[in-house]
């Protein structure tokens, strides 16, 4: 089943006028939602049956039965009585509730990013990679870090890659990129400029690019061949990514175990070579 409510979520921001009042309603009653029939459903929400059916769609079910279906099976597995600790960060909160709400937020974004997973798009990136002569890997900031990582995992399987942190150099290396190679643009809000003038740079050239990015239509998406979609808690203006780097860090880890059982035995004999034992005596 496809998860409704992570979708609403992370739909909502690009939502239009006609598009808003549906998201609203849905997200704050999705148990009477259940019921509802597409004309009584776009009648709650001051809508129309046919906007109704085209955001179904949008939002990736093949029409409304399919999301009324997932939409129904998710009620009935939410659990009411959990704690409710999604909040932001207040002055009054003790150290105890920082914990809380700081970890909270951490596996939510996790567990919403599993949710967000195509299981088909997953397995045809994977083969991308692997008939890729180079991955790139690009981002800037706190995605930076997950690109970095990304390297560090290709590099123990020798399969060659670049991370570059300066930008400049990102863009050089997208300049000398060819069909032959793979892309991986990492950017939780798909709007970073340096990212954006990247991927143009990288689709003039036929490259194919793989944007793990949040579920939403923006400038990044629009190029990107594939969509690995990420979910977090957090605002796109914020002081530091907290919840949207764990989902990056989990879309990676996701990515680079997928593409290790493409081969497991080739794979796992690099990953046993490379592998660095710690003395304990030191």
């Amino acid at each position: 089943m496809k998860n409704v409510m992570v979708r609403l979520q992370e739909y909502m921001p690009q939502a239009n006028g006609a598009e808003r009042n549906l998201v609203r309603f849905l997200l704050e009653y999705p148990e009477e939602a259940g019921e509802l029939s597409i004309h009584a459903l776009a009648e709650k929400a001051y809508t129309s049956a046919s906007t109704v059916i085209r955001f179904c769609k949008k939002l990736g079910f093949g029409g409304y039965r399919e999301f009324l279906a997932s939409l129904n099976y998710e009620n009935a597995i939410r659990s009411e009585n959990r704690k409710d600790i999604s909040a932001e960060i207040q002055k009054e909160d003790s150290l105890e509730d920082i914990v809380d709400k700081v970890t909270y937020r951490s596996i939510q974004a996790m567990e919403d990013t599993r949710k967000l997973v195509d299981v088909e798009v997953l397995r045809q990136v994977v083969k991308v990679l692997e008939r890729s002569r180079n991955i790139g890997l690009f981002g800037i900031g706190s995605s930076l870090l997950a690109a970095r990582d990304m390297y560090l995992k290709l590099l123990r399987l020798n399969k060659p890659s670049t991370c570059n942190d300066d930008w400049h150099l990102q863009l050089v290396c997208a300049r000398n990129m060819t069909a032959d190679d793979a892309a991986i643009i990492i950017s939780y809000s798909g709007i970073t400029s340096e990212m954006i003038t990247c991927a143009r740079v990288l689709k003039e050239r036929d490259v194919p690019i793989i944007a793990i990015t949040r579920f939403t239509e923006t400038a990044l998406t629009a190029l990107a061949d594939y969509r690995l979609y990420v979910s977090s808690k957090e605002l796109l203006i914020r002081t530091a990514a907290t919840s949207s780097r764990i989902s990056q860090l989990n879309m990676i880890d996701i990515l680079f175990t997928a593409y290790v059982k493409s081969n497991y035995e080739r794979d796992m004999e690099q990953l046993r070579r490379n592998l660095i034992s710690k003395d304990a005596r030191l």
